[in-house]
């Protein structure tokens, strides 16, 4: 039955303070995007996320102005993105638009429209603040980041200078994708003298001679999606992907030389989005010469995530993201939350000499050495693969993916023998993942050793004496010494080559 006039309308449940829902519609060039993240968390969890392709800055671009049809497109994308935060009960929205809307003639009616027939009022933030909003997204997804960030949108392209966790000097150029590919169909001569003037302007390019260059916005990604299915890499995950300088070059040959149809079938690359590579491959390489950086590394993260991120306290700012976000799996998917801080401490000193490295990423497995407890016996290895590979972490790059993977499966009793491993040593080499996997095999001993219980550890020792690896249990709780912890301790202590020892001191 079909409500009527006088229905009321259902009142969203309260919620606590960590389920508050913060809503983002961005309003790009390209697209207009909602995002809901859940939680005030240093990596939130996202609820939502969902993309119009607006077009805005199309009309900008061959007019000065909005077109009609891209107003209407947006006016009811972002009306349908109004009414399901006010469902979902949103605590806070936020609504910010870019490049088009800045520099569209009609820019105020636009604005007026939205307002009236929406309820909303748009933020339109200055190039500036654009650049910053997104080198603190790529910030917040990759904290020890140092080099420039390139914030390539529809409209415009910031560049950033980034280190010591701040952002230092910026600008905002007028050549975003849409621009780049209405001057390349006036010739190759004519984009590539579009660009050198643009990068003119970029004085301080020195500052970020020989450092990482950070690629944010959509048509980026592509290319970086792209060279994953040039290259055929294993594993189809965006954020941090790292490419060598000359891959710029090889990317703006690929985009001239395949078919519009052959990019359309690249997995993760968006129909819309293939008319801005060849633009944007020429500017990437042209940006990527001027500072003469030293690699070219994918970012997940950009205007969203850094408006979010400003808003959050120093003390969750402060917190390092993988290990927050591992923390936050470990606690929803696993048995006994408390363990992963137990188990770290119960192994520490018995990998030395470790790098500060290792150690952070053996902490975030031992926060996430119970998530796949649920799975079928038969499969739990396997899930474990998954949850590392596949996450939606940050702050983690490709091989330190593959070693939590391996350290993963080898805490669920994968074999070594595994298709999955040979797969892991694609993506890291093969001393890394051995150390990944003594750091899982202790973890397997530590679950079958204390049964959930942290008694066990906290009155027990794992260490290396001379060419021993000995487990002691005080009187009380040497009964919990079992076959099953005997053949542990031994496939421990042989992969570690040494001999097993126990004790009850």
């Amino acid at each position: 039955m079909a409500a009527s006039a006088t229905t009321p309308k259902p009142t969203p449940r309260r919620r606590s303070a960590d389920e508050t829902l913060t809503g983002i519609i961005d309003i790009g060039s390209n697209s207009i995007r909602l995002v809901v993240y859940r939680g005030r968390h240093r990596t939130p969890p996202i609820l939502f996320n969902e993309k119009v392709m607006a077009g805005l800055g199309r009309g900008v671009a061959a007019s000065g102005r909005i077109s009609d049809e891209g107003l209407a497109v947006a006016e009811e994308a972002i009306a349908r993105f109004a009414l399901l935060c006010e469902d979902m009960g949103v605590h806070q929205l936020r609504a910010v638009a870019t490049a088009a809307v800045r520099e569209a003639s009609n820019s105020k009616q636009f604005l007026s429209r939205i307002r009236k027939s929406c309820g909303l009022e748009i933020e339109v933030i200055s190039g500036e603040a654009e650049a910053r909003y997104a080198a603190l997204g790529v910030l917040a997804g990759m904290p020890g980041a140092d080099g420039v960030v390139g914030d390539l949108g529809g409209g415009s392209l910031e560049l950033i200078r980034i280190a010591d966790g701040r952002t230092h000097e910026r600008v905002s150029l007028p050549i975003g994708s849409l621009k780049l590919d209405a001057v390349r169909k006036k010739g190759p001569r004519a984009l590539t003298a579009f660009v050198k003037k643009a990068l003119a302007k970029v004085e301080w390019a020195a500052e970020g001679k020989g450092k990482p260059f950070y690629m944010v916005g959509g048509s980026w990604r592509a290319l970086a999606q792209l060279h994953m299915f040039l290259t055929e890499h294993p594993l189809p995950v965006v954020h941090q992907y790292a490419m060598t300088p000359a891959t710029a070059d090889r990317l703006v040959r690929a985009v001239t030389q395949m078919q519009t149809k052959t990019l359309k079938m690249v997995p993760n690359i968006s129909s819309s989005r293939v008319p801005s590579l060849p633009g944007a491959a020429v500017l990437l390489r042209a940006v990527t010469q001027k500072l003469g950086s030293s690699k070219l590394v994918a970012s997940a993260y950009g205007l969203r995530e850094g408006l979010l991120f400003d808003t959050l306290p120093p003390d969750i700012k402060a917190q390092d993201p993988l290990v927050a976000a591992a923390r936050a799996e470990g606690e929803r998917q696993g048995r006994f939350p408390e363990h992963g801080d137990i188990f770290m401490e119960w192994m520490n000193g018995l990998f030395e000499p470790e790098t500060a490295a290792d150690k952070r990423l053996r902490h975030v497995a031992c926060l996430l050495s119970d998530v796949a407890w649920r799975a079928h016996p038969d499969f739990r290895a396997e899930r474990a693969v998954d949850v590392a590979l596949h996450g939606n972490w940050t702050a983690i790059t490709t091989d330190e993916r593959a070693m939590l993977a391996a350290s993963l499966f080898a805490c669920f009793g994968g074999s070594a023998q595994h298709p999955i491993v040979q797969l892991l040593h694609h993506l890291a080499d093969a001393e890394s993942l051995r150390r990944a996997w003594l750091w899982g095999l202790a973890l397997r001993l530590g679950q079958r050793l204390s049964g959930g219980t942290a008694e066990a550890l906290e009155y027990s020792h794992l260490y290396r004496r001379g060419g021993d690896l000995v487990l002691t249990l005080n009187p009380h709780h040497a009964a919990l010494y079992g076959d099953t912890v005997a053949r542990r301790l031994k496939s421990l202590a042989q992969a570690m080559e040494l001999s097993s020892k126990f004790e009850v001191v």
